[in-house]
């Protein structure tokens, strides 16, 4: 007889990049046109070495690095966050409004299970980060998608012609994972007058926020003195300071959503990595400097996107920003077959739209995410040379 699975989980869709790494095998790339992988959007580098002092630092001397600690993250970060998103935002967050989780995946799905059940509805915008629906699809919770509208941006006004009764938060993600698009102050603060006035949470995930084009803060949704009873933000430290291995990410939400969250927490992980906690303190306190050039540099290749995808004929640039370019291909044939031809006959692997859209969204079948957190302005410029000379 076969093992009883849980039909939930039988339902998820596997990682996609798990997936798209299962396209190289057998394929080999000559030494003159090596792989240019602008599947992943995580920095494969190590992190500076003055991170990676303090990390051997603390793994030999300081003996906290190796037990059990807080569940809901170590008292020194959590007030470093506080006291430096309170200045970033222009608004009033306590350390106790802080939790520390094991990478910004595990603040999602943390969150996801205080707040939506199962036959309970959740409002996510297209194109759409595929974990968070992972995440929804086995918990059996409803996801409901959003088409974005003009440049990869959602609005209120559609999403509320969504909502339920069974509808219990809408999540956002900006700078946009995988659109790039970068979303207005005035759009973040719509969809949290419009969740407040359905009681519903607001769930905005700023992985990418140091790698915001824009200078001040990207939006005010932390100055409205009652933030907390609508407002919910997430946080990676894996991308500003190259921690991805050590899963460090932040919740930063009410007092008493984060008691529900430490009963996730406690069940799942018992308490994040004591190390990367002291890395992303130790960054947070050294590294702004670093993070400014680390920006700088990310900007001038969503430059070269910019203008390279402006000279490729019949390729469409969607939205660009952070990590990533979303385009739409001029092929006929759909994203998901063109990407494993794109492997073998041009050595790019990148993600199909069908890897972030509905089957019900045919607009996925044309689009394509490139993320060039790995790849810098020499890489990209081969990239489009690959794709100019590509023939379907």
């Amino acid at each position: 007889m076969p093992h009883p699975l849980n039909p939930a989980m039988a339902g998820t869709e596997p990682p996609p990049v798990m997936e798209a790494r299962r396209w190289l095998q057998g394929v080999t790339f000559p030494p003159e046109r090596p792989l240019i992988n602008v599947s992943q959007a995580a920095p494969v580098e190590s992190p500076p070495l003055g991170l990676r002092q303090a990390l051997a630092d603390a793994a030999l001397n300081d003996p906290q690095a190796h037990l059990y600690g807080p569940v809901l993250g170590l008292p020194e970060l959590r007030a470093e966050i506080s006291a430096q998103w309170s200045t970033a935002y222009g608004g009033t967050i306590r350390d106790t409004q802080v939790a520390i989780t094991q990478g910004c995946n595990q603040a999602f799905c943390a969150v996801m299970a205080t707040l939506a059940g199962a036959g309970d509805e959740v409002i996510l915008p297209t194109p759409w980060y595929f974990n968070h629906k992972m995440w929804l699809d086995m918990q059996g919770v409803k996801t409901v998608p959003l088409p974005a509208g003009p440049g990869l941006i959602p609005e209120a006004e559609a999403a509320a012609a969504l909502i339920t009764d069974r509808t219990r938060s809408i999540v956002l993600v900006s700078p946009n994972n995988p659109g790039g698009a970068e979303y207005p102050a005035e759009t973040l603060a719509a969809f949290r007058d419009l969740a407040r006035s359905r009681g519903l949470a607001l769930i905005v995930d700023e992985t990418y926020r140091d790698f915001d084009s824009r200078s001040g803060r990207p939006h005010d949704l932390f100055t409205d003195p009652d933030w907390s009873d609508t407002f919910i933000h997430l946080y990676s430290f894996s991308k500003a300071y190259r921690l991805t291995g050590h899963r460090v990410g932040a919740i930063v939400a009410s007092e008493a959503r984060l008691a529900e969250v430490e009963k996730f927490l406690d069940t799942v992980a018992i308490c994040p990595s004591q190390l990367g906690q002291m890395g992303a303190l130790w960054g947070m306190r050294n590294l702004s400097q670093w993070v400014a050039g680390e920006r700088d540099e990310i900007l001038a290749r969503r430059a070269a996107m910019v203008g390279g995808f402006g000279a490729l004929e019949g390729w469409k640039l969607l939205g660009c920003g952070a990590y990533f370019g979303y385009v739409e291909h001029p092929f006929a044939m759909a994203s998901d077959a063109l990407c494993k031809r794109l492997v073998q006959d041009a050595g790019l692997l990148m993600l199909p739209g069908t890897m972030f859209q509905p089957a019900t969204h045919p607009e996925g079948a044309r689009q394509i995410r490139i993320a060039f957190a790995n790849v810098d302005a020499t890489g990209i410029a081969e990239m489009f040379q690959r794709l100019q000379a590509f023939r379907a």
